[in-house]
């Protein structure tokens, strides 16, 4: 008796409009239409468009970038019914595998304009670049950031069950309170957009509905998790998502080749189209038996070995670069960090642009080191040196090189 192969739940068409395909949907709503159902227990394959639909191309030019139409983000690929699975129950959903297509061996990492979807750092780069990277089985490289090769931690960098209204409802309310107070001259958040909302298979009136309730599905949400992009949840790893409607309604999307702690140019990860191999089980009344108020997230054992000392870390603290102090803001502190990074790499012959657009997508490690030690809290990025052709040990002689450059607009 031959052994099961694996189902696929969803292909996807690389060559057709996003918008044009049933199986996706760039909204989080209750009412979005399930495309097909998955067993309690099923492993199944589920195919996936990079976050962009395809906007960004293979090139030399960040014109695709600069002129990025973020009201269509994020395609994610679903959602689906899980069988069994009812509010208060939690699904667990094990990663078994993530791959970018085999046509397909690239990917891409961006800076978009501040006026266009922003940026951690984009105050200080505001200019719209790209890198492109091509994959050679687990390692990339790129031709827009020489002298560098890394192995992927691949990973989703969106996984998520449906909201209920009643927290879709507060989703809204609590973000446009945000919004709707916001004195600091920028977006701080984003209300429902109907234009170039996409409900996989809904008829125009419920379509129309969802483009006026759905929430964006640009930041992750306590209730459902959503995009969080957490670089460590790769292959082998666990995600306990809480289930509020019946079926779950779960949807996966924006598969990353690697990133950094952080994703700090805002499109920092490598972005890519892919397949995930993904197991569902329902554990019923699971909410209540584990107190959960936010998934719960399981690493799995896969992660690039750089070996002990082998982290060339920076220190940042929050005093900004206009040296005004804030009291133990580790948002600055961490701005600080990525900057003291910056700054050193930048001797050996890269432009800032090709170091943050690094620093986005290779696998640097973030962490807060304190935050009691009042005023100043402190962050630290560790920079992997193994990721580099040539040594950048502060005690090695600095040669400087040719670099190249990384994409810009209008180039």
């Amino acid at each position: 008796m031959g052994v099961k192969g694996i189902r696929t739940a969803l292909k996807v068409d690389l060559d057709k409009p996003a918008w044009e395909q049933p199986g996706l949907h760039n909204r989080w709503h209750p009412d979005v239409p399930a495309h097909g159902k998955i067993a309690n227990n099923e492993v199944v394959k589920i195919e996936c468009l990079d976050w962009t639909g395809g906007q960004i191309k293979n090139n030399d030019s960040a014109d695709d970038v600069q002129n990025v139409d973020l009201t269509q983000i994020h395609y994610l690929s679903g959602p689906f019914e899980i069988e069994t699975a009812e509010p208060g129950d939690v699904l667990l959903v094990e990663i078994q595998d993530v791959q970018p297509f085999e046509d397909r061996p690239w990917g891409f990492t961006g800076i978009f304009s501040p006026h266009n979807g922003g940026g951690f750092l984009d105050e200080i780069y505001p200019e719209p670049a790209k890198a492109i990277w091509d994959f050679e089985g687990i390692f990339c490289s790129s031709r827009h950031i020489p002298h560098v090769r890394f192995a992927g931690l691949i990973h989703p960098g969106i996984l998520g069950c449906a909201p209920s209204a009643e927290v879709l409802a507060e989703w809204n309310r609590r973000e446009g309170e945000l919004i709707a107070t916001n004195t600091r001259g920028r977006d701080v958040a984003k209300p429902p957009e109907p234009k170039n909302a996409h409900a996989g298979s809904a008829d125009e009136e419920l379509k129309a509905k969802i483009g006026r309730e759905g929430a964006r599905t640009i930041p992750g949400r306590p209730e459902h998790g959503g995009n969080c992009d957490i670089k460590n949840l790769s292959r082998g790893s666990k995600v306990y998502l809480p289930v509020h409607v019946p079926g779950a309604k779960f949807s996966v999307g924006d598969l990353h080749f690697s990133q950094g702690d952080g994703e700090i140019s805002f499109c920092g990860a490598i972005e890519m189209a892919g397949v995930i191999t993904l197991k569902f089980t329902v554990i019923k009344d699971g909410m209540a038996k584990m107190g959960m108020k936010s998934p719960i997230f399981h690493p799995g054992p896969v992660e690039p070995q750089f070996g002990p000392g082998r982290y060339l870390t920076f220190e940042g603290f929050s005093v900004d670069e206009h040296g005004k102090q804030h009291y133990l803001d580790a948002t600055v502190a961490y701005r600080q960090t990525c900057l003291r990074a910056i700054e050193y790499l930048r001797r050996y012959g890269y432009n800032d642009y090709q170091i943050y657009l690094l620093l986005s997508c290779a696998p640097v490690q973030g962490h807060i080191a304190g935050l009691v030690d009042i005023p100043n809290a402190c962050t630290t990025l560790g920079v992997p040196m193994d990721i580099f052709d040539f040594d950048i040990r502060p005690e090695a002689e600095v040669v400087k090189m040719d670099m190249g450059s990384c994409a810009f607009a209008g180039k």
